[in-house]
């Protein structure tokens, strides 16, 4: 009797260990990333760039991470002029941003569908060139001095808030985001903070708001 009492609390004990096993392994594979993209480029300021000193052509890759956490790569290059209170500088060059974002209301029916809001850290790599900067001169008068071409790079952190909505049962989608940038870190040509940053905007202010309207396709 003891000895069909001990084998049967072993026995549910190895029961006990195996199902548990199981259902870990189970949560395992739930967690299991399986790779998903999507592909967009911002459509709007390709646009403009047409009818603009400023010509920005950049684009993203999306992926679903886990749950509602998605990763993102951007990338880009942008040419612009600065021509105001006596400066004139032209910059060119490309930039990247990496981070993530939630998606913070998502569709029942397709969990790509939805508004999110995320951060990203961003840098940029460029060429500046100034042809005029203005400097004071011995009673009140002014006159301007240039720089060479040169080198420069900048860092900034960007928040994202957009939204995301397919176009009819397409794998396309219509991605539309605000972006509050924050510059960290400029490199400086002679002590002149740069005018202009690609990818960042207009530099004089440490604060700028970017925006973006993306087509996007899901693979």
């Amino acid at each position: 009797m003891k000895k069909k009492l001990i084998f049967t609390s072993v026995f549910s004990l190895l029961g006990l260990l195996v199902s548990a096993q199981e259902k870990k392994e189970t949560a395992k594979e739930k967690w299991k990333y399986e790779p998903n993209f999507m592909v967009g480029v911002d459509a709007l300021n390709a646009g403009v760039s047409f009818f603009s000193d400023r010509q920005l052509f950049q684009g993203f890759i999306s992926s679903k991470i886990k749950g509602s956490i998605h990763g993102i790569v951007e990338a880009g290059f942008e040419k612009n002029i600065y021509q105001k209170n006596g400066y004139d500088a032209t910059v060119n060059g490309p930039f990247a941003k990496i981070g993530a974002f939630y998606m913070l209301a998502k569709d029942s029916e397709n969990e790509f569908n939805g508004f999110y809001g995320g951060a990203k850290v961003a840098g940029s790599f460029y060429n500046q060139e100034y042809f005029s900067i203005p400097i004071r001169g011995f009673g009140g008068s002014s006159s301007s001095i240039s720089l060479p071409a040169s080198s420069q790079s900048s860092f900034w952190l960007e928040g994202t808030i957009g939204g995301r909505v397919q176009l009819f049962e397409s794998n396309f989608f219509i991605d539309v985001n605000m972006q509050p940038r924050y510059l960290m870190v400029t490199s400086k040509q002679d002590e002149v903070v740069p005018m202009i940053v690609p990818g960042f905007g207009r530099s004089s202010s440490k604060f700028l708001m970017g925006f973006a309207w993306n087509i996007a396709y899901k693979f």
